[in-house]
């Protein structure tokens, strides 16, 4: 059997594109002659204002020297507001770069990591969480998405061989349980299946956001999906140990 991308892959793209079929079969896929690659593994850009936010990120990257990135979507993005004091206090001094853009899906974090948000750079540790943009709804399934994630991580160990990866489970949203909590649940799974605690971590701090009986509080996400300030602050303090630990430092 063929699938259908190959003809249109030049030879130099060929690597990636195995590695996107091994995620799709390492995650229960079957190839068909109609198989079609999902949206999760397919790079693309978005309109014109995400286009500029993506081309400062380059221009950040030509700038600077950086030991930490946090890539992802709006809660990442969200360092920058609600969370910028628990960076300050965690992350100044540490040469950090966010790489976080709202609304971006996994498909979006590989195309900017193909057109320059991590060119020339040197990182010892990148953070990862990306994911619940593409839980909405019937757009993917867990599969698709842990398989996004996934490509992600191969993306970037293929761009930074010598930085590490921390990929983070999906933060829970909604104020209980439900089945898009479950979905984002089983992505995370099967985007942990490629730690192998040496170049690539895994964390779920997930339930550190939660009250006992699973209910998310307000005071953590006011809108069930976004952290407030203690929320960045429990993000933070729950992946220091990992952060210094690769970084060599203490906050």
């Amino acid at each position: 059997m063929r699938c259908p991308c190959f003809s249109r892959v030049a030879p130099r793209g060929m690597t990636f594109v195995l590695a996107i079929l091994g995620s799709l079969l390492a995650v229960g896929w079957t190839l068909a002659d109609d198989a079609k690659v999902p949206t999760t593994l397919q790079p693309v850009p978005r309109d014109k204002n995400w286009e500029k936010r993506h081309e400062s990120f380059n221009e950040q990257a030509k700038q600077g020297d950086y030991n930490l990135l946090f890539i992802g979507d709006s809660i990442t993005d969200g360092w920058r507001n609600a969370g910028k004091q628990a960076w300050e206090k965690y992350y100044a001094g540490r040469k950090p770069l966010n790489l976080g853009i709202g609304g971006d899906r996994t498909q979006h974090v590989l195309w900017r990591l193909d057109n320059g948000n991590v060119a020339g750079l040197h990182p010892k540790l990148a953070v990862l969480m990306i994911g619940t943009n593409n839980s909405n709804k019937e757009d993917n399934t867990a599969e698709e998405i842990g398989a996004g994630i996934q490509a992600i991580v191969k993306k970037l160990r293929e761009k930074l061989p010598e930085t590490k990866v921390l990929v983070l489970a999906i933060f829970p949203r909604g104020e209980k349980p439900s089945p898009q909590r479950e979905k984002n649940a089983k992505a995370s799974e099967i985007a942990s299946q490629l730690a192998d605690d040496k170049n690539v971590f895994f964390l779920d701090i997930g339930p550190k956001f939660l009250a006992e009986d699973g209910t998310l509080p307000r005071e953590i996400m006011p809108d069930l999906l976004h952290l407030s300030p203690k929320g960045y602050e429990i993000w933070a303090e729950a992946i220091e140990p990992k952060v210094s630990e690769v970084l060599g430092d203490k906050k």
